[in-house]
């Protein structure tokens, strides 16, 4: 039997198992996310030696970038332009200013953790891990428990800032010597990487949105192809993006808000509200198996060349460095001091880190290693730390709400509409919807 084959074979395993006992891990403090991990460092060179970055390294790359396109391009699909006004634009200050402030506060704090880092490297580090994953601490941003205001405002700035963080991501990429971005230089990533992948992205997305509605309205497509055509559309736009050496991410997440504005609403472009469950499922499953191999190639072997630098960084990165720019991004919101503490910590970590983190890799950046450990470390840690504590920290401040909903004023309990949630599979079991 190929190796190959046991590769395939453990994670049909693992995947089957998750799913035979995923409702009673949904009761549990055990996460989705913690369960893939922990079995990819089983599966991987520090247990069962099944799969390996050497020779699993082009699989997996192609794995992550299809999981991430279809994650951007659905949430991007999934947030209107209102969201970002939501309970007096909070989304938009967590974005314009909370998601700035982390990328600078995460540079900063490489200087002197991660020594062998040059100054874009440090940059590069702090972008990388400044975007969060609500699947990592999914009842952080379902639990009914928790105001609405609360876990809109989380479910938006989570579905927007992985997008959000890809032009600063470039640009960094751009200034490191002997990449492929530095060889086009300051103006040919401008051009290729943000102007013309976005370019693309709205044209794409906004035709195909229009095509869908149309032939929707004079039944000429079948509720089953509409959901297959979702996945055309998110392809397309990435890989021309990525054939005129632009940014297919960026394309991607474009796509996706001109797909939605193309299609128009449910009722006008007489669709069901169902029409990208496949893609969004499919993300979902593409994502868990992300974390899966992650675990397997990046964590396990980071767990051997742990150091105190390492570790303090992870640590911070998910602390201070979410925290404090949470914390002045919020300032003047009204919001009492337990909901922008809950904000502020639920940031996890995750899918787009791992594939950023990868790409570096792809591009031979002199201090990849650092980098490729650093990013592991703080991704590991907060899948470990996010999952154990969201269930506990939804009812912990969810019993606070509960005694301060009776005063008078209180900015938690502002109303505000209610949108469809994202259809991930890690927030299925705890989606009130």
């Amino acid at each position: 039997m190929s190796d190959n084959a046991w590769t395939g074979a453990a994670v049909a395993g693992v995947v089957a198992a998750y799913a035979l006992g995923s409702g009673r891990l949904a009761r549990s403090p055990v996460s989705a996310a913690m369960v893939f991990v922990g079995c990819g460092i089983l599966i991987g060179p520090v247990g069962l030696d099944l799969v390996t970055l050497e020779t699993d390294g082009g699989p997996l790359l192609t794995l992550l970038e299809a999981a991430l396109t279809l994650v951007l391009f659905t949430d991007a699909m999934s947030v209107r332009r209102g969201d970002l006004r939501t309970g007096g634009a909070l989304p938009g200050r967590l974005l314009g200013i909370g998601l700035v402030l982390s990328i600078g506060a995460g540079w900063l704090l490489a200087w002197p953790l991660l020594p062998g880092l040059t100054g874009w490297e440090a940059a590069l580090v702090g972008a990388i891990l400044a975007p969060t994953d609500a699947a990592l601490g999914a009842s952080a941003v379902s639990d009914p428990r928790v105001p609405r205001l609360v876990r809109q405002t989380l479910n938006v700035e989570s579905g927007l800032n992985d997008g959000m963080v890809l032009p600063f991501f470039v640009l960094f990429l751009a200034a490191v010597p002997g990449t492929s971005y530095a060889a086009e230089g300051a103006s040919g990533t401008l051009w290729r990487a943000l102007l013309l992948s976005t370019a693309l992205g709205l044209a794409i997305g906004w035709a195909g949105g229009r095509l869908l509605r149309r032939a929707t309205a004079r039944g000429r497509v079948t509720a089953e192809w509409r959901q297959i055509y979702v996945l055309a559309v998110a392809a397309g736009p990435y890989e021309l993006a990525v054939v005129a050496d632009g940014s297919g991410f960026i394309a991607a997440w474009v796509a996706g808000f001109a797909f939605a504005q193309g299609l128009g609403t449910a009722e006008s472009a007489g669709r069901d509200e169902h029409t990208t469950d496949l893609a969004e499922y499919l993300g979902g499953l593409l994502a868990m198996l992300s974390l899966l191999f992650f675990g397997a190639v990046l964590l396990g072997p980071a767990l051997e060349h742990l150091s105190w630098r390492l570790v303090g960084y992870a640590v911070l990165s998910l602390t201070v460095v979410r925290l404090v720019p949470v914390a002045l991004a919020l300032a003047g919101s009204g919001l009492r001091l337990p909901t922008v503490a809950y904000i502020g910590w639920f940031g996890p970590r995750g899918l787009a880190s791992i594939v950023l983190g990868l790409l570096v890799a792809e591009e031979h950046v002199n201090g990849v290693e650092t980098i490729a450990r650093v990013v592991a470390i703080t991704v590991g840690l907060s899948v470990l730390l996010h999952g154990m504590s969201a269930v506990w920290a939804a009812g912990r401040y969810g019993a606070w709400y509960r005694r301060a909903a009776a005063e008078p004023g209180l900015r938690e309990s502002a109303a505000v509409p209610a949108v469809r949630g994202r259809r991930r599979i890690a927030l299925l079991h705890r989606s009130d919807g």
